[in-house]
């Protein structure tokens, strides 16, 4: 009797704790989009390690869910001629997620079109990944 009823214990402990809580995500990626608007690409490079081995969570993980003023992070580089940061950010996206649509529902590539940025430098990086 007691096997049954440590197993099942065991197994929900692990559980519990390995989910981190929205809000220490939130805490941990609260100034990116300040770190992404002044181009420091050193400490992008540091809060995305810190994300990565804190919660177990890639770029890609948490890239939908970030909004700098209405924009995504690379619209963020790109916008603010960001050239280091928004070069980090769109070789560490893959190549499928780069080329689908984000919220407003247009791909990047529509939108530096429709923008007119194609002389960017990260806009011209992101094509060429593409």
């Amino acid at each position: 009797m007691l096997k049954k009823i440590v197993i099942p214990f065991l197994a929900v402990v692990p559980l519990t704790f390995s989910m981190p809580a929205s809000a220490d995500i939130e805490t941990a990626l609260a100034n990116i989009c300040e770190i992404v608007k002044t181009d420091d690409k050193g400490e992008l490079r540091k809060k995305m390690k810190n994300v990565r081995s804190n919660y177990q969570l890639q770029l890609r993980d948490y890239y939908t869910g970030i909004t700098c003023s209405g924009n995504s992070l690379i619209k963020l580089a790109i916008l603010n001629n960001a050239v280091d940061a928004g070069t980090l950010l769109v070789k560490k996206m893959p190549k499928k997620l780069l080329a689908e649509p984000e919220k407003d529902g247009k791909t990047l590539q529509a939108w530096i079109n429709e923008q007119g940025l194609n002389d960017n430098p990260v806009a011209k990086e992101l094509l060429d990944r593409i």
